[in-house]
């Protein structure tokens, strides 16, 4: 079941742990009224040699919206200072389980990059078996990293509208049901509640089992169609800021379902603006 283009287990990385071309990201990420610190969660206890990923770091900072994907040479710069280069197979994790690790896998993808995984059960599996943790630095030494991006993997606003007018993508939005119904506001002021017109809800948490893991299998396919989902046609996913549609298409990919993006943008940039139609209930 391990895929290192995908999902691995914690045993698939005890086993390679020391293998001298892995490298193993904490990508923990955090909403703000979580007023929770990755970083400092990560500098108090890691997997051994991990490097900590900054999801707001690594993106666009030319944008207003958060954690919008960055140039390629940005991306090429922080990951070569990090010591992530060309050759290296790459493991995600964070802290939650499945979270934002996915955002990281995404990500490495739309740069060109494959040989990259998310840890199936991130921190939270790994420390309740009771495998070794530090609170080390690593070890640095910068290596070269070219990267390509791959546009077909992401969506911008304008694309997102040409699909919901035509309806030749569905679109699959990863937030809890209360916020694409609209019946709770947005964590993010500003922003209207509801949806994308025709869109279909799959909350994140369904792909997961109750140890934080991924579904698979005939489970995993179960959840995408019972939300209504096509497999045999294209998708969009989207999420409050880019970060748990990562898991959606994470799920598709595993399903080998290949002709998916991500919407970078998603709510906190269609909320946002009133001239984007928005439906409720």
């Amino acid at each position: 079941m391990d895929d290192p283009k995908t999902l691995v287990s914690t045993e698939w990385l005890a086993a390679h742990l020391s293998d001298p071309d892995l490298r193993v990201l904490d990508a923990s990420w955090h909403m703000p009224t979580t007023g929770r610190d990755a970083r400092a969660e990560y500098e108090a206890a890691h997997i051994p040699g991990a490097r900590f990923f900054d999801i707001d770091d690594v993106s666009d900072h030319r944008s207003a919206l958060p954690h919008m994907a960055p140039p390629v040479e940005k991306f090429m710069s922080r990951m070569r200072a990090i010591g992530v280069g060309d050759g290296h197979q790459v493991v995600v994790y964070d802290s939650t389980g499945l979270f934002s690790a996915a955002r990281v896998w995404w990500l490495f993808r739309l740069m060109g990059k494959t040989d990259v995984a998310v840890l199936d059960g991130g921190f939270p599996k790994w420390q309740a078996e009771g495998r070794a943790v530090e609170d080390l630095p690593p070890v640095l030494r910068e290596r070269h990293m070219t990267a390509q991006r791959q546009p077909h993997l992401v969506k911008d606003v304008s694309q997102v509208a040409a699909a919901i007018k035509l309806r030749d993508w569905q679109i699959l939005d990863a937030r809890s049901p209360a916020r694409f119904r609209g019946d709770e506001p947005d964590p993010r002021e500003g922003l209207r509640a509801g949806h994308m017109p025709g869109a279909i809800n799959l909350h994140y948490a369904e792909l997961l089992n109750a140890d934080g893991t991924l579904k698979r299998g005939d489970a995993l396919r179960a959840a995408f169609e019972g939300a209504g989902v096509d497999l045999q046609r294209q998708v969009i996913t989207t999420c409050g800021s880019g970060v748990t549609a990562a898991i959606l298409s994470l799920g598709l990919e595993i399903l080998g379902h290949r002709d998916h993006a991500l919407y970078d943008g998603s709510w906190s940039e269609w909320g946002l603006f009133p001239d984007l139609k928005v439906e409720q209930g």
